[in-house]
């Protein structure tokens, strides 16, 4: 069954502009399938063959001989030399668009390779899982909380049958042993997966290295290196504060979110929906779903997001978007009836920090209807919010 995904628009957009196109993102997002649906009439090699990443590694000039443009180059990460090779071929032929599409899961090996390469012939898409959006118009019928537990790998609702928790073990094993043990030297796995069941516990909070170092018996740096590598192949994403003053930003610290609900459910140990919602975590959980949806939102439409949080000593509000000094302001609750007391941080915002310069503002809940909760804060679910 073929999701029709929103990406479909920014990718032929930039195929039909750019010489070259990475998609880039988490395994399993899709990144593949899309490309190949798209341009059927492109020929395909995966790097993820052994034999493969060896002759583009070791005989580049031989393999663009084999596999031409137009072409499809799965996982290209493996073949970090053919970059250069990649920049002379387009080079000779600069005016002739959409001549390889490049995916890669390891976004920390692809970068280098791109700067150094291929700067200003390519352009690079942020892929992302299933968004709620793009899930519901094929299961209609499908409920908030089994889209919360599920997550938005496009095998799971591709595969109704499959299991959570079979899909999920198999695909951190994979992680491990593909993305991980290849890039870091990690000496023992089992002390990463332990890093990241560490950092689900915090989704949705302040990233505390030190503390996370200290609770697996690792140094500080080496957890710094190992969040980075999680970034970078898309399972988390680190949220910046906003500050009036950009400038300090640097010195605080970031939130931290991974980027499917699913898997996160799974790392917390929840094996059904009912220990879901009767879960300490459930709020967490909610917060981590709607800002994975406004990020799918904007890399949808533009490709890039432009979020953050507020905090001070006494107030938080968990998204915040400047746009030229006007703001969409989002508070995240797991109620179907948010009330009044949940918008104080939102108006004191308004009306101190902002100084009325608020486009937007809205409690993120689960009414059936958008309705008001005041002049300029509104109760809405994700589906209303645009």
């Amino acid at each position: 069954m073929w999701i029709q995904r929103k990406y479909q628009d920014l990718i032929a957009e930039s195929v039909s502009t750019r010489p070259a196109v990475l998609v880039t993102g988490a395994r399993q997002t899709g990144k593949t399938s899309i490309l190949s649906h798209m341009f059927p009439d492109y020929s395909f090699v995966s790097l993820d063959l052994p034999s493969m990443a060896e002759l583009a590694e070791n005989e580049p000039e031989r393999f663009l001989r084999e596999f031409p443009p137009p072409v499809i180059i799965d996982e290209a990460q493996y073949a970090p030399r053919l970059f250069r090779h990649l920049k002379r071929f387009i080079d000779e032929s600069r005016s002739i668009n959409g001549q390889f599409l490049l995916t890669g899961s390891q976004k920390f090996q692809l970068m280098n390779s791109v700067g150094d390469s291929l700067a200003g012939r390519i352009d690079i898409i942020e892929f992302e899982t299933l968004s709620q959006q793009e899930i519901l118009s094929t299961q209609s019928s499908l409920s908030l909380e089994s889209l919360l537990f599920r997550g938005g790998y496009p095998e799971l609702h591709n595969n109704v049958e499959l299991r959570e928790s079979r899909f999920f073990s198999g695909y951190i094993a994979s992680y491990l042993e593909r993305d991980v043990k290849g890039v870091l030297n990690v000496q023992n796995l089992r002390d990463f997966e332990s890093f990241i069941r560490a950092l689900a516990l915090r989704s949705g909070q302040l990233l505390n290295k030190a503390e996370v170092a200290k609770d697996i018996g690792i140094s500080p740096t080496t957890a710094n290196s190992w969040i980075s590598v999680l970034e970078a192949s898309g399972q988390i994403t680190l949220l910046e504060p906003w500050f009036g003053n950009k400038t300090k930003q640097m010195v605080k610290s970031p939130k931290l979110y991974f980027n499917d609900t699913g898997l996160l459910i799974f790392l917390l140990g929840i094996r059904s929906e009912e220990a879901m919602l009767d879960s300490p975590y459930l709020g967490a959980i909610w917060e981590t779903f709607v800002f994975s949806e406004i990020r799918k939102r904007d890399l949808h439409r533009d490709g890039s997001w432009n979020w953050n949080f507020y905090r001070d000593k006494t107030r938080e509000i968990d998204f915040i978007k400047d746009e030229g000094g006007v703001f969409t302001l989002l508070e995240c609750k797991w109620t179907e009836s948010p009330s009044k007391k949940d918008i104080k941080h939102l108006e004191y915002f308004r009306e101190n920090i902002a100084k009325g310069r608020v486009a937007k503002s809205f409690v993120v809940s689960r009414p059936s209807n958008r309705f008001p909760l005041s002049e300029f804060v509104d109760a809405a679910n994700l589906q209303d919010l645009w």
